[in-house]
C-alpha cells in the first residue's frame, strides 16, 4: 500500500512539473500550447518526435527551449544531401600515438535536433535509426551506448519536395508522435513580433533535471491502466488496417496500409502520460482518443481515391474514432 501511496504522491507532483516546464517554454515560445504540451509527453514516455511546418515557425528556438528547461546537452544536426553517418556517430581516426579512437559525433547528446531529416540520403537517415531504437550506435563493430535520457526530434520542411528523400514508412515508425505545427494566430504573431524586434532577453530555468526525466519516464510506466482501455486502444489500431477484422467502410476505401502493434503500444504510453499531466491516476478511453491523432497520422497510407476525393488522414482518423 505503502508503494501505492508513494506513486500517488509522484503523479500529483508530476503535474505541477508540467505545469512549471511548459510556463517555463512559455516565456520564450508564444502559442503552439498543443505542440510544446505534446513534445513534453513525448519526452515522459521516452519518445521521439517528428515536428513538420513550414519554415520560420520556431520549430528550432522550441526544441532549443525544451532542452534548456530540461537542463539537457543539445545537439543540432542540419541535415544535407552530402551529410555521411560518419557525421553523425562519429568516426575512428588515428591519434599522435597511431593508435586509433573513437571520436564521438553530434548523436552523443541528450536531445538530438534533426533539422530538415528528409534532406538527407537514406544511407544517414538509417545511422540515426539504430540510435532511435536502440538507443546506441556501432562504429566500427564496436557498441557504443548513448547517454540517457536521449531523444530525437526531427523536423521536416512539407512544401519544398525537390532534393528530398521521403522517409520511409519503417522510420517513421520509429517516431512516436507527428506533429504539425501551425501558422500562429493574429494575436499571437504580434506578440511574436513584439518579443523578437526588441532588447527583450529571457533567461530559460532549469525546470527538471536529467534524474528527474529518468524517474518520470519510469513513473509513467508504472501507471496501472485497466483492460479495457488497452483493447479499446489496440481495436482502435486494429480499424485503420484495411484487411483487419475491425476495418470501417471508409478505411477499407481509403487506406492501402494501416498502422503496426507499435502504434498500439504508443496509444497506452501517451495516455497513461496525459492522464496523469491532467491530474488522473489512471488513464481511461478519453485519454486515449486525446493522443490519437499525433500517434496514427504518419502510420496510416492512404490510397489514390483518397487523394482524388480529398479525404485527409485528419478526417479518417476522425471517423474511426
Amino acid at each position: 500500500m505503502k508503494n501505492q501511496h508513494t506513486d500517488i504522491v509522484e503523479l500529483d507532483n508530476l503535474k505541477v512539473q508540467f505545469s512549471s516546464l511548459k510556463n517555463e517554454i512559455a516565456k520564450v515560445i508564444v502559442g503552439q500550447d498543443k505542440v510544446v504540451e505534446e513534445l513534453i509527453l513525448a519526452i515522459f514516455c521516452r519518445g521521439h518526435v517528428l515536428l513538420v511546418g513550414v519554415p520560420g515557425l520556431a520549430k528550432t528556438l522550441l526544441v532549443q527551449t525544451i532542452s534548456d528547461s530540461l537542463g539537457l546537452n543539445f545537439s543540432r544536426i542540419q541535415f544535407t544531401p552530402d551529410l555521411m553517418p560518419s557525421d553523425i556517430i562519429g568516426a575512428e581516426i588515428l591519434d599522435e600515438n597511431r593508435n586509433f579512437k573513437f571520436v564521438k559525433g553530434p548523436i552523443f547528446s541528450n536531445v538530438i535536433l534533426a533539422d530538415e531529416i528528409n534532406r538527407t540520403p537514406p544511407k544517414t537517415q538509417a545511422a540515426l535509426l539504430e540510435a532511435m531504437q536502440e538507443r546506441s550506435v556501432t562504429a566500427a563493430g564496436i557498441h557504443h551506448k548513448l547517454d540517457k535520457p536521449f531523444f530525437v526530434l526531427a523536423t521536416q520542411n512539407p512544401i519544398e519536395q525537390e532534393g528530398t528523400y521521403p522517409l520511409p514508412e519503417a522510420q517513421l515508425d520509429r517516431f512516436m508522435f507527428n506533429l504539425n505545427v501551425e501558422y500562429p494566430s493574429f494575436s499571437e504573431e504580434v506578440q511574436i513580433v513584439k518579443n523578437t524586434t526588441s532588447d527583450r532577453k529571457v533567461e530559460v530555468k532549469e525546470v527538471l533535471s536529467t534524474k528527474d526525466i529518468i524517474a518520470i519516464q519510469e513513473l509513467v510506466r508504472k501507471i496501472p491502466v485497466a483492460d479495457n482501455v488497452v483493447e479499446y486502444a489496440v481495436k482502435l489500431v486494429g480499424k485503420t488496417r484495411p484487411d483487419g477484422e475491425f476495418a470501417t467502410a471508409e478505411v477499407k476505401k481509403y487506406l492501402s496500409w494501416g498502422a503496426g502493434p507499435r502504434a498500439s503500444q504508443f496509444l497506452v504510453l501517451a495516455a497513461k502520460a496525459y492522464a496523469a499531466i491532467n491530474g488522473k491516476y489512471s488513464p481511461d478511453i478519453e485519454d486515449v482518443k486525446a493522443v490519437a491523432l499525433p500517434i496514427l497520422r504518419h502510420r496510416i497510407v492512404r490510397n489514390y481515391k483518397a487523394d482524388a476525393e480529398g479525404m485527409s488522414v485528419e478526417k479518417l482518423v476522425a471517423s474511426i474514432l
